[in-house]
């Protein structure tokens, strides 16, 4: 069995990454767009990094230029590409030091006057399934001026800072709270990032962590406790979602148990998926 002949889907999945730049990660949706049952909505103010991306994803990417945030004039300070440091908020160079190599990474090269703009103003953005942000602590205002792009948006990867590196930055606490009042579930972290604290180095090498948390993403996850909520075409993507961005394989059983209340698929079909499970991996 594949993927589509379980859940066939009206409509690709639309997903949106807000920071997309290209610094050697993949991104968790990759899978959905290499199936081609995702469409890309990618944006990426910094223009040292748009031709990177068009290389990357070639037709399968719509790309948008803009700086999210609130609408109003802001200072965005660029580091160097490489080190993913460039952002609206200004570094904190106290907290910088604490860390080693920080003060390095977060060195800020040129300082720009630029005109922000709110999510919910991209007209040609379509409603979104599924939103990445990566964004240097701009994550929080981005998600507050989106809620009518994200009305239908079913999970959110969102960057979180367990130490804020920047001046002004929300911290953890803010991200989660605001998430959950806005009708989400913590799902799981992806890659919890530590830090040695200076000057210990380990292994001569200051990226050999210690045990102080630094950042993290973290997936949020439309209640699941509010099912009833979910049309059978978002409870089909959920599914999608869960298997190959999350790698939550129970969860994927979740919802494919709620479409089988719903007798939308047939009795058991958990069964065989989970039997399955490494079949449909790619």
């Amino acid at each position: 069995m594949k993927h589509l002949d379980l859940f066939e889907l009206n409509q690709k999945i639309e997903i949106m990454d807000v920071g997309a730049a290209d610094i050697n990660e993949t991104p968790i949706y990759s899978s959905l767009i290499n199936n081609k049952i995702g469409n890309l909505n990618a944006f990426e103010g910094d223009e040292r990094q748009i031709e990177k991306l068009k290389l990357k994803y070639k037709d399968s990417i719509k790309l948008f230029t803009e700086f999210l945030f609130d609408g109003s004039d802001q200072y965005l300070h660029l580091a160097t590409p490489e080190s993913g440091m460039t952002s609206l908020f200004k570094p904190n160079e106290k907290v910088l030091n604490f860390f080693n190599s920080f003060s390095h990474f977060g060195k800020i090269n040129e300082i720009k006057k630029i005109k922000t703009s709110k999510l919910n103003d991209i007209e040609k953005l379509p409603l979104i399934d599924f939103a990445k942000l990566d964004i240097q602590g701009s994550e929080l205002t981005v998600l507050k001026n989106g809620n009518l792009k994200l009305a239908k948006c079913l999970a959110i990867q969102v960057e979180v800072s367990f130490v804020c590196l920047y001046e002004n930055q929300p911290t953890f606490g803010e991200v989660d709270l605001w998430m959950r009042e806005s009708g989400y579930t913590p799902h799981r972290f992806i890659d919890i990032k530590r830090w040695s604290i200076a000057p210990t180095i380990f292994n001569d090498n200051p990226r050999v962590p210690g045990n102080q948390l630094l950042e993290s993403d973290i997936i949020y996850i439309k209640d699941p406790f509010r099912t009833e909520l979910l049309d059978n075409e978002q409870l089909k993507k959920l599914i999608l979602l869960s298997h190959y961005c999350f790698k939550s394989y129970d969860l994927s059983v979740f919802f494919i148990l709620e479409l089988e209340k719903r007798k939308i698929l047939e009795k058991d079909i958990f069964k065989n998926y989970i039997a399955n499970i490494r079949k449909f991996t790619q």
